[in-house]
């Protein structure tokens, strides 16, 4: 991973962070060697929750967060700003190994945690455009409309009724937003719309109210049990959690552990009132539509639509790089396609466009846990859904760091430990392979009108 200098423009690094009020500066880096409690690795959402809420369950609890370079520089500053209760392992994959009660609880806990971010929110004054409208899937062909019943048949399945998910009509889709040949929707009000870049920045600061010794501009190198070796010193902990996502692939001995998979975002300039009212969203859902390629946007408080997805290549060897956060050619396709569902944006400026690396686990589920034998603790695997999990993980964390048996502690994905990714060149061909079948099958259905069975069978293998 190529190191970052560190006069690194932060604020070019996403609109979050462009339009943030306060400082961006490095807090002051680790001076020297120091022991602590606990020490967290990164200072992303999973990092600062876990350290938020060690010191709420308790206060004589010493802990440090080290970070590479300033609180949210990963994908908690760069990301869609979905705060949902996606979570990237099928509810059969984990009935299958763990029972049915275990995948409904895992998936009321995932929803509780959209809740907790919200009382965070309000309890600490952060002020991050936080709406939760929900979340609206349009469906703009036939294909995608069956899909679309499909979810929410499923949903309903699993114990949802019409408060949780439901679908809406052509009419009811048209009230809702302005999308161009939308046949229909799913919608569900489990997702809240968030500026990622003002609550991680917020969330910084909480942490460093509640007492933790946040040192930034601090590379870690290796971690071992019972001690962090960086670039600035040598710190001792009984407990070291590792919170880096998709940059554990930097760290000595891990670079198979997570493959690091970049997704770019584009945004508009702040909307005029006529064009605003064209697109819709007006009580703030976010949006997506029943396609196969991943793609994600909301409608900012402050006006903006930001549009997001997947399509750029996983990069040999989980590199890194500051000049992978931008590629041309995805941009223009992201702005083709936030144009072809919202024709209202025509005529609208683009200002800003950027991306990030997140992680990928071999098997597509993500985990957390502790080793008491050893003293090392992990989260992570969100597959881009991470900011109301890794709220999760935190919580989770902070009880089995203190030894407390809750609910939390007792969830499906505590302990949970995906399998390494293959060598190289094997984890490059893989990963990309599965990126182009996915868009590949978009383009075939559009053509044919008939559902992709290739899609069909990555969908299986990638969620179970």
């Amino acid at each position: 991973m190529s190191p970052v200098p560190p006069s690194w423009p932060y604020r070019g690094l996403s609109l979050w962070l462009d339009r943030f009020p306060g400082s961006l500066a490095r807090r002051s880096p680790l001076p020297g060697d120091r022991s602590f409690d606990v020490a967290v690795v990164g200072a992303g959402f999973t990092g600062l929750w876990t350290a938020f809420h060690l010191r709420r369950a308790d206060p004589s609890i010493r802990v440090a967060v080290l970070e590479a370079e300033t609180a949210g520089f990963g994908a908690s500053g760069r990301n869609g700003g979905w705060c949902s209760d996606l979570f990237p392992a099928s509810w059969e994959r984990i009935a299958r190994r763990h029972g049915r009660p275990a995948a409904l609880a895992m998936k009321a806990a995932m929803r509780q945690s959209i809740d907790a971010v919200a009382d965070t929110v309000a309890a600490e004054a952060i002020d991050c455009g936080w709406v939760r409208g929900g979340t609206v899937a349009f469906a703009r062909s036939a294909t995608q409309w069956q899909r679309a019943q499909d979810e929410v048949a499923h949903a309903y399945a699993w114990g949802d009724t019409e408060d949780d998910v439901r679908l809406l009509d052509r009419r009811a889709t048209a009230e809702v937003a302005g999308v161009a040949g939308a046949l229909g929707a799913s919608f569900t009000r489990h997702c809240a719309a968030v500026d990622p870049g003002a609550l991680v920045r917020g969330l910084a600061d909480a942490v460093e109210r509640a007492g933790v010794a946040v040192f930034e501009g601090t590379r870690v190198r290796r971690i071992e049990p019972g001690r962090v070796l960086t670039d600035r010193g040598t710190v001792t902990a009984d407990v070291v959690v590792r919170a880096t996502e998709a940059y554990t692939a930097g760290l000595e001995g891990s670079h198979r552990d997570l493959a690091p998979v970049y997704s770019l975002i584009v945004a508009t300039e702040p909307l005029d009132a006529a064009t605003l009212d064209a697109v819709g969203l007006a009580t703030r859902p976010t949006f997506t539509d029943h396609r196969h390629l991943i793609s994600y946007g909301q409608r900012t408080a402050d006006g903006r639509i930001v549009f997001g997805g997947r399509g750029a290549p996983y990069h040999a060897g989980s590199r890194i790089r500051p000049d992978f956060d931008r590629d041309p050619g995805v941009f223009d396709r992201l702005r083709r396609t936030v144009v072809d569902l919202f024709p209202a944006l025509a005529g609208a400026r683009f200002t800003h466009a950027w991306g990030g690396a997140l992680g990928i686990p071999r098997d597509w589920h993500a985990g957390v846990g502790l080793d008491r034998r050893t003293g090392l603790a992990w989260a992570g695997g969100y597959v881009g859904d991470g900011v109301a999990t890794a709220n999760l993980a935190g919580r989770t964390l902070a009880d089995l760091v203190t030894g407390r048996d809750t609910e939390l502690t007792r969830l499906p994905w505590v302990g949970h430990r995906s399998r390494r990714w293959e060598p190289e060149p094997l984890r490059w061909l893989g990963i990309n392979a599965g990126l182009r079948a996915m868009a590949t099958a978009d383009r075939r259905e559009e053509r044919t009108g008939r559902a992709s069975r290739v899609a069909e069978v990555v969908q299986r293998v990638v969620g179970g």
